[in-house]
């Protein structure tokens, strides 16, 4: 069975057009991996995951988040 790599956007990006790392890694499953970094390019997730043999899951928001990444606010 290969291991599975779940990570999600950030939530906070730099806004001033910076090419900061977008992922977090949020669990693994199935894998002999630690992780000591905080945010990753989706390349480097996909290196770790290739090393590994483990499976890349992009965690989705909720609803209530949906409004956010455009600067929304919800009550």
């Amino acid at each position: 069975m290969a291991g599975k790599i779940f990570y999600r956007e950030r939530v906070k990006r730099g806004q001033d057009g910076s090419k900061s790392p977008r992922y977090v890694v949020m669990a693994t499953s199935g894998t002999d991996l630690k992780v000591h970094g905080q945010h990753f390019r989706m390349s480097e997730m996909k290196h770790m995951a290739e090393s590994v043999g483990a499976e890349l899951i992009h965690l989705e928001r909720g609803q209530k988040h949906q409004g956010e990444a455009e600067g929304e606010t919800t009550a």
